[in-house]
């Protein structure tokens, strides 16, 4: 379908941002000769100079970002259209003078005396910036010299090409065969392993398997060391910026203790049993002598699906998300009625969905909407985004609109788990209850208990490192080996291509990335529950943390919601959520 035959209703609103294409490139051209920070540079002991400059960095910032941001959805609307392409570059190049223009801030209020930063904060002047500057002290002990800095500055883009190389690997170099897949010849594609992982046919799922890590393991000797270059780097980093471990220096940098790490890991790591047990009961649904790795995302339940319009479909998460409160269900009806949303699959958009926010404008959100029940979940998890997103720019200022990575997920994932709760009060069909409970533990398996394993293994590969042990193909692969054997059970034949499934996380050239999804899945489970049987004193706890953006650190934003990491409590409720959720689902089945 090309983008002109879709009607207007379903496409964002983007002339929100910028009325015209003109009036984007009169505020680049503002922006372009407004970028001057460096007369700034070593007058930041004077508050009222500092104050200046706040002001200023921040209106450059939120013009810098409502560019970039019409740019980015404008090419991801057609990629074919080369004028568009052009805004992304200009946008990002403009990116990069500023950071440039930036680097001399943080160097420089490291270097002040700690009774000076302090009295900024004490400053109601500075109240916008106070937790900025709670971290500028924080982070004094780990600022080098700013020679140091410019170094490891200019080293910045040397550090990025072990995640080039891979994605390039993943997305050009491998050789990737052609497989038969519903009367035709094509190539074994990223996306189409998924579906095929997913479908019925066992035949084609082992075909697909063998062939796709067979791929892999081609190159596995590139892939290795480009890998162990990523870890030594971050070790590198880790050691010249001061920390203990690789570990300590990620967690850093999103203000979030290592006890919520240890919390997560020992939490899934008693509750294993759960994990086995519905390895087990697939095995047994599925009648097989022997169980296979690419056996693990076969449909269990058939004949079950809500296929809806994309209009029948938005009403239905609204009617869902009811436990969220009239004024909650008011702004997703708004983001309908005024166009947050691009619906259509088009010639040229971007894949997938995800949700933008535009500081002073409103969220902006894509999806490529079909009429089956994974799509209805997409609908209700980009508008928690959305929303999330909404909060905090509306209750913050600039300066602390932005929420971290680390709690990124959890309104998303608040909204599936409400949405799914609904969906099983009304499903009549115990087929619908059984394909219900089936992809909620799968969801649990995938988000929980997968990314926490990944997170396993990160740990112990860049202990390895710490260590000065050698990182080679075989050591990764016999840790990886180790650890999924210790997460699947006996249940599963544990090959060698699965020991080797480590060399195609993207992810894991972002060290320390992948527990997050674990930890805002836990937190969304316990907020949910807690919306459910309090209601709306549950609500208003929920809302308060919704509007927190990035206020404080996100570890004590969640405790305004109810869930203290710090406490083994929310992760002991998330692993139970999966036992009780395994008991029903083996009840309907009959196990």
């Amino acid at each position: 379908m090309k983008r002109s035959e879709v009607e207007n209703r379903y496409k964002w609103a983007i002339e929100d941002i910028y009325a015209t294409d003109e009036a984007w490139e009169k505020d680049f051209e503002k922006a372009s000769k407004s970028l001057s920070f460096s007369k700034y540079a070593g007058k930041l002991g004077d508050k009222e100079t500092l104050l200046k400059f706040l002001k200023a960095d921040e209106e450059f910032c939120k013009l810098l970002e409502k560019l970039a941001d019409y740019a980015h959805l404008r090419h991801d609307e057609d990629a074919d259209i080369s004028k568009y392409n052009g805004y992304f570059a200009k946008a990002n190049s403009l990116y990069a003078k500023y950071a440039a223009e930036y680097a001399f801030f943080e160097p420089e209020m490291a270097a002040k005396d700690e009774k000076y930063l302090r009295s900024l904060i004490d400053d109601k002047r500075f109240a916008d910036y106070d937790y900025m500057i709670k971290r500028i002290i924080a982070r004094k002990p780990h600022v080098l010299s700013e020679a140091e800095e410019r170094l490891l500055g200019m080293s910045s883009e040397v550090f990025g090409t072990f995640h080039e190389t891979f994605t390039m690997i993943d997305s050009l170099d491998l050789p990737l065969p052609e497989i038969e897949w519903e009367g035709e010849t094509q190539k074994l594609t990223h996306g189409l392993y998924g579906i095929i992982l997913h479908s019925d046919n066992r035949e084609k799922r082992k075909e697909a398997y063998e062939k796709y890590y067979a791929a892999y393991i081609s190159l596995i000797n590139t892939i290795t060391s480009t890998y162990a270059g990523s870890v030594k780097c971050d070790v590198l980093l880790s050691k010249a910026y001061k920390f203990n471990s690789c570990l300590e220096c990620a967690l850093f940098g999103e203000d979030v203790d290592k006890k919520v790490y240890d919390n997560l890991l020992k939490a899934v790591d008693d509750n294993l049993p759960s994990m086995h047990r519905y390895i087990a009961d697939r095995k047994k649904i599925l009648g097989y002598d022997k169980q296979y790795f690419y056996d693990i995302y076969a449909p269990l339940v058939q004949g079950a699906d809500l296929k809806l319009s994309y209009d029948e479909a938005y009403e239905y998460v609204i009617r869902g998300l009811a436990p969220l409160g009239k004024e909650y269900q008011a702004l997703l009806k708004k983001g309908y009625d005024e166009r947050w949303i691009d619906v259509e699959e088009t010639e040229g958009k971007s894949g997938g969905a995800y949700s933008a926010g535009v500081y002073g404008v409103h969220p902006f959100v894509l999806l490529n909407y079909k009429p089956m029940i994974f799509d209805v979940f997409t609908i209700a998890h980009e508008m928690g985004h959305s929303l999330h997103t909404y909060f905090s720019q509306k209750n913050q200022p600039y300066a602390k609109s932005a929420y971290k990575i680390f709690v990124a997920e959890v309104a998303s994932t608040v909204n599936e788990v409400l949405l799914l709760k609904f969906m099983l009060s009304e499903a009549k069909d115990i087929n619908m209850k059984k394909y219900l409970l089936n992809y909620y533990l799968d969801s649990m398996r995938a988000t929980l208990h997968r990314q926490t394993m990944f997170a396993e293994f990160e740990y112990e590969a860049h202990a390895m490192a710490e260590r000065e042990e050698p990182l080679t193909k075989e050591s990764l692969c016999n840790v990886y080996a180790e650890i999924g054997k210790k997460y699947y059970g006996e249940a599963i034949e544990h090959d060698y291509n699965i020991s080797t499934e480590w060399c195609r996380i993207p992810h894991f050239y972002r060290a320390f990335y992948v527990y997050k999804y674990a930890t805002g899945i836990t937190a969304a489970i316990n907020i949910a529950k807690r919306i459910l049987s309090e209601g709306e004193s549950a609500v208003k706890d929920y809302f308060k943390f919704l509007s927190g953006g990035g206020s404080t650190d996100p570890v004590s934003l969640l405790k305004l919601a109810g869930v203290d990491l710090l406490t083994t409590k929310p992760f002991e409720v998330a692993m139970r959520e999966f036992d009780e959720t395994l008991k029903e689902f083996e009840n309907l089945m009959g196990i």
